[in-house]
């Protein structure tokens, strides 16, 4: 049934939209600045006929950055996205979208006025069908070349100031890991070997969360326009207290291979994947950019990592600890921030004392290392399936630490935040334009909710509701199983039940036969077959004590 299904969303999918749109991609509307798309519902740009959006001029924020990116002027992401364009299309009401012809995150309907609330489940609630969709989803993303949008493969200077425009075609999978790239990608300034390391537009600071999370919803957003299945959303693993790497396996994210423990085993289908920008150091020794051209086989080699950089995955004392920091960010808001909860989260503060610049890593940069091949590269890790199940999970603690504490709007940095990352700065390399204030808030603002975080003590009706999602979506798996082998177990029931009657007649037979013989008597068989005494039952009340400790509390 499924391979029928994956045939039909190969032969009639819905086109998606995102970075680097194609309309936007040409000299001319390089030379003019302008990314003001035509919506193809009423043929106008932004499709201002029908009070969609307007094309506007874009406002950058002049407030200034820290002092860890010294340049002005060098890097195409500065004040993203004027390098490219200075005009885009600005939507009005519940509409998105580079041409506003999508919904905002948590809108549906024609005219983006039907609100729903998504729900990310664990992995491991998924149904057999839920994990065989799940992967179908992925291989069609991988394999489906984008119609829409394409990624930039040169700088704006290398172009020409726009004369020579330089994108290429990536699959709708590859696109975001080309985002990944881009956004973390060292600075070039000019010249073999010649570049900037200590910048990072998505990582190191503050925008870490909210653009993950931004990413987070564009993926999902782009997967459920191209197979058509507007209730997917993206599951995740919660690796706490994790002893490997429970979701490698060929039903979910790919076994190791037998043959190299570096590879994917050959019954997944995540081993034919190639690996695109994941050459970190070769791009900075020739002072380019990845060209999104094919770089080998996606690799994993989980628990084989460095030691003394990684010593064990993240355990529940820690996440505890994490979400029990009050403040968002601290100090100089980079990787020596201490008793901060974006700098110990990320994994570059102690999980045990919140100080920064640690000497090992933790948390989400943990599981990074423990991966050991495509993931731990940060540049390169979206390659890897797992990412976004890592992510996800990374993004419900980062909700629960919003629900905990309810930080004031303010609390996110406005200003000296290093560059990239102040509030008011538009996220690279995203068209449409999102600032990192804008996912500074709750989830549940934009749409989507996390089962990991359900209150059942909530006596409201929809909190209910979800409450018997979240057990219904526990038990699912099991009971698909039992559907499985209910036949099976019918079977062995009616054999035992015959078994059991034909002993039963043996034993009255032979008994009629040898009544009387005195080697029969009672007594003899008494003491012939004897059993030693057993111990008391332990009383109910023991075994309830007993239980108690056995319990694991939830995050």
């Amino acid at each position: 049934m499924w391979s029928l299904e994956i045939i039909c969303f190969l032969l009639c999918f819905v086109p998606s939209y995102q970075q680097f749109p194609r309309m936007c991609a040409t000299q001319e509307a390089l030379r003019t600045k302008e990314c003001c798309p035509t919506w193809e519902g009423d043929g106008s740009a932004c499709g201002a006929s029908s009070g969609r959006g307007t094309c506007e001029d874009v406002v950058v924020s002049a407030q200034p950055d820290g002092p860890q990116y010294p340049f002005s002027g060098l890097d195409d992401r500065e004040k993203w996205p004027l390098v490219f364009y200075n005009r885009t299309c600005q939507c009005t009401e519940n509409f998105m979208g580079f041409n506003c012809g999508d919904c905002m995150f948590g809108y549906f309907g024609e005219n983006c006025n039907e609100r729903r609330e998504s729900l990310r489940r664990n992995i491991f609630h998924l149904s057999r069908a839920e994990r065989i969709k799940l992967v179908s989803y992925l291989n069609l993303a991988k394999q489906t070349i984008s119609r829409d949008y394409v990624v930039v493969t040169g700088t704006y200077r290398e172009m020409q100031n726009g004369t020579n425009p330089m994108f290429a075609e990536v699959s709708v999978y590859d696109v975001f890991v080309w985002m990944h790239y881009y956004v973390s990608r060292n600075a070039l300034l000019g010249g073999p070997g010649n570049v900037w390391t200590d910048v990072d537009f998505g990582h190191w600071a503050p925008a870490f969360l909210p653009w993950h999370r931004a990413y987070l919803l564009h993926w999902e957003h782009e997967i459920r326009k191209l197979t058509g299945d507007m209730s997917f959303t993206t599951p995740y693993w919660d690796w706490r207290d994790a002893q490997g790497c429970d979701v490698c396996t060929d039903e979910l994210m790919g076994d190791r291979s037998t043959q190299d423990p570096s590879l994917i085993s050959p019954g997944s289908v995540f081993s034919s994947w190639r690996v695109l920008c994941s050459q970190a150091q070769d791009y900075s020794a020739r002072g380019v950019l990845c060209d999104a051209t094919e770089e080998g086989p996606l690799r994993r080699n989980p628990g084989n990592h460095n030691r003394n950089l990684v010593e064990r995955l993240p355990t529940s004392d820690d996440v505890e600890f994490t979400l029990s920091l009050t403040n968002y960010d601290t100090g100089p808001m980079d990787r020596s921030a201490n008793m901060s909860f974006r700098n110990t989260l990320e994994g570059f503060g102690d999980p045990q004392t919140g100080l920064g610049n640690s000497s090992r890593l933790g948390m989400h940069a943990a599981l990074h290392v423990y991966m050991n091949g495509s993931m731990s590269s940060v540049q390169g890790s979206a390659n890897d399936p797992i990412f976004l199940l890592h992510h996800a999970f990374v993004d419900c603690l980062y909700e629960q630490w919003l629900r905990r504490h309810r930080p004031s709007p303010n609390q996110y940095p406005e200003s000296n935040a290093p560059i990239g990352h102040n509030s008011e700065y538009h996220m690279a390399p995203f068209l449409p334009l999102h600032r990192n204030q804008d996912f500074f808030i709750s989830s549940k603002d934009l749409g989507y909710e996390y089962t990991h975080l359900l209150d059942a003590s909530e006596l409201t009706y929809e909190c209910l509701c979800k409450s018997f999602t979240y057990l219904a979506e526990s038990l699912h798996p099991s009971l698909e199983e039992l559907r499985d082998v209910w036949p099976w177990l019918l079977l062995a029931g009616l054999c035992g039940g015959i078994l059991t009657i034909a002993i039963a007649a043996a034993v009255l037979t032979t008994k009629q036969w040898y009544k009387g013989s005195s080697w029969l008597h009672a007594r003899s068989w008494k003491h012939a077959f004897a059993l030693p005494e057993r111990q008391p039952l332990i009383r109910s009340k023991e075994i309830e004590e007993t239980n108690q400790h056995n319990y694991q509390t939830t995050m």
